[in-house]
Formats: structure tokens, C-alpha cells, sequence
């Protein structure tokens, strides 16, 4: 399992890249995340946030998520606002982790949170999403469980843009 740090505002920040299943650490140590692709866009133009990695600590029903997340940000009006946990069977949100700002000049950056309220087994999708003028989701996703591991997957969950928790504004 490889694994990264980054650091930005006193957040913990962990992250790891998809492995085969391997049980959830009690710590994570951090090597260098290499070549990434900064400002993605989707086919047709649009910036995205890509999720480029996700390491999880934790215990049943009470996970910690650290997800690594590329994203065409230029301020306030164009930034990955969240991220968040969604059931693969439902689609309902389990989890989301707010982003009170931009990441400009910290390209990929990465985010702890939780706790996320899942079963080992669980399959789940963790996604980014886009706020500013042009609120969406789009970019890459990571589906699957703690057990099996995650893997980058279609996004096929419905919107979940109107579901609270949201944004309030962004910082910078």
C-alpha cells in the first residue's frame, strides 16, 4: 500500500492509493504521491475534481477517511467544495467532508474525515465535487469497501448536490 502526506491549515491529512484488500492500519505512513495530473477536466471541457487516492483508519462504524483529491481550482469561484460517502445501494450520503476553501497552490491536496458510519463489507462510492459558478460533480471516483479495497469506478449514484450538509461560503 503506498502511501502520502500533505499538509495545508492543521487538518491531519493521510494518503493512500488502491491495493489489493489488506486490513486497516491503526497508523499510516506517508510516501510521495508521483505524476498526477493537476486542473483535470472532463470530455468536454468542464474542471473537475478527481479523486486520486483514499486511505481509511478506523473501526467498524466509525471510519476515518483521508482522501486525496486533484481539482482545476482558481479561487472562490471555481474549487472542490467537499467530498463525500455514498451508498452503492441506496445512494444515500453517508458522509461529507465540507472544503471551507480553495487548494490554488496546493495541487493535489488531501482531506481527513469522519466518522463514517460503515460496515467493513459495505461497498460504498467517494466522490469530489465541484462548487463556484459551475457547481457539479464529474471527475474521477473511487467505489468499493474497507474490506475489498477501492478501485477507480463509474459514478453511478444520483445527484446529492441539495442534500445537506452544504457550503456556506468559501474562505479563499
Amino acid at each position: 500500500m503506498v502511501l502520502t502526506t500533505m499538509a495545508c491549515v492543521a487538518d491531519p491529512e493521510t494518503v493512500s492509493t488502491t491495493s489489493p484488500p489488506t486490513p486497516v492500519p491503526d497508523t499510516v505512513t506517508e510516501p510521495v504521491v508521483d505524476s498526477l495530473v493537476t486542473n483535470p477536466t472532463d470530455a468536454s471541457g468542464l474542471p473537475v475534481a478527481d479523486l486520486v487516492s483514499v486511505a481509511v483508519t478506523g473501526e467498524a462504524g466509525n471510519y476515518t477517511f483521508a482522501v486525496t483529491i486533484s481539482s482545476a481550482d482558481t479561487g472562490c469561484e471555481q474549487y472542490a467544495d467537499w467530498w463525500e460517502v455514498a451508498d452503492v445501494a441506496t445512494g444515500k450520503l453517508l458522509y461529507r467532508r465540507i472544503l471551507a476553501h480553495s487548494h490554488v497552490n496546493e495541487q493535489p491536496f488531501t482531506r481527513s474525515g469522519g466518522p463514517v458510519p460503515i460496515s467493513p463489507e459495505q461497498p460504498v462510492i467517494i466522490r469530489a465535487h465541484m462548487g463556484g459558478i459551475q457547481s457539479h460533480y464529474g471527475g474521477q471516483v473511487l467505489g468499493g469497501s474497507v474490506d475489498g479495497g477501492f478501485e477507480f469506478v463509474m459514478d453511478s449514484l444520483p445527484s446529492l448536490e441539495t442534500v445537506a450538509p452544504l457550503p456556506t461560503g468559501c474562505a479563499f
